[in-house]
């Protein structure tokens, strides 16, 4: 999959796509480019329903993927290079400004759910771990002080300890450092930060002590290569991640819903209108086939209906809302000024 990401933003580059200038088909005449890019979580799915929207179209309408991160991803979208952002966590304040600023209005349209799976290598005995270990792992003042998996617990094996997760840039670092230590982007440093998940799997794959942090379809696709630990939280028995924990609520705080972004301007372009309403109708088969958790079809109900009424704005206000029941977050008003600092 990496080999045919990186042929994609080369191809993205090539046609202009960000800029939405046609390409051309075999035949010389032109292509419209539909321009997706952000998150690494939601790529999956944004690139099925790319490749099955372009099919449907005959080539007429092409559709390039690319994964910059949530926070790469809506520095283009706000400056109105692309049409249609991932994110795996809600537009913030600092976002919903530039967007303001540059009169991009958006439309959020959550996509699935997802549970951010905590992996190890398949030989490490840790089986299970508390969200008070993990901040004692990530937290900004373990760096240099906690290397060793023994100083997390003493029931812990005594292997050396190496860390691997999202890009600063990453929606999913945001949100696992809220959740886990208190305040998104508070974390360690000395880590491999990446905004490819596949280089979080091939290094936890590739180290006997390593961690590593990710959404749940990458775990999905390398239970060979990596382990998820069960997590525990307030008390409460450790949980596995997986689509029955995420539905049944009972993974928390690393489930969280993820979403897709679009401008509202471009969706008087017919080809983007034709391909975000292909993705919201298939939605559910889409997100599960990327191995994601479907929302309710009230939920992809509301979002066809925000884009039918061109409703912009957010339900979150500028910021992340850990644990958002997602029926309460769908009745919220939607808002389009950035918080007050």
């Amino acid at each position: 999959m990496a080999l045919g990401r990186i042929a994609t933003a080369v191809l993205a580059l090539a046609v202009g796509a960000c800029s939405g200038e046609p390409a051309k088909d075999k035949a010389g005449a032109s292509v419209f480019t539909v321009a997706v890019d952000g998150s690494s979580t939601v790529f999956p799915i944004s690139e099925a329903a790319g490749e099955a929207f372009q099919k449907e179209q005959g080539g007429r309408v092409r559709v390039t993927v690319a994964e910059s991160g949530t926070g790469g991803g809506f520095k283009k979208f706000c400056r109105g290079e692309t049409h249609v952002q991932d994110a795996s966590r809600p537009i913030l304040a600092a976002e919903m400004a530039a967007c303001a600023e540059a009169g991009v209005r958006y439309i959020e349209l959550p996509i699935a759910f997802d549970a951010i799976s905590v992996v190890v290598h398949p030989s490490n005995p840790v089986q299970s771990i508390t969200t008070a270990e993990l901040k004692k792992i990530w937290a900004p003042e373990a760096q240099g002080q906690i290397d060793n998996w023994r100083e997390v617990n003493r029931a812990f094996p005594d292997l050396r300890l190496s860390l691997y997760g999202a890009g600063t840039a990453s929606g999913t670092f945001d949100y696992f450092t809220e959740a886990v230590n208190g305040k998104a982007k508070a974390s360690r440093t000395d880590y491999q930060p990446t905004e490819d998940d596949n280089v979080t799997v091939q290094g936890v794959a590739g180290d006997a002590g390593a961690m590593g942090y990710f959404g749940l379809a990458y775990l999905e696709q390398n239970t060979s290569r990596v382990r998820a630990l069960a997590v525990s939280h307030g008390g409460k028995p450790p949980v596995a991640p997986s689509a029955a924990t995420v539905e049944d609520g009972s993974y928390t705080p690393l489930s969280r819903p993820v979403f897709v972004y679009v401008s509202a301007d471009a969706l008087d372009k017919a080809p983007v209108a034709q391909f975000v309403d292909y993705y919201l109708t298939n939605a559910e088969t889409l997100v599960r086939g990327a191995r994601y958790v479907p929302l309710p079809a009230s939920a992809y109900a509301t979002a066809r209906e925000r884009v039918a009424s061109r409703s912009a704005g957010t339900a979150f206000g500028g910021k992340n809302d850990i644990g958002a029941d997602i029926a309460e977050v769908l009745r919220r008003p939607l808002v389009t000024t950035a918080p007050a600092p």
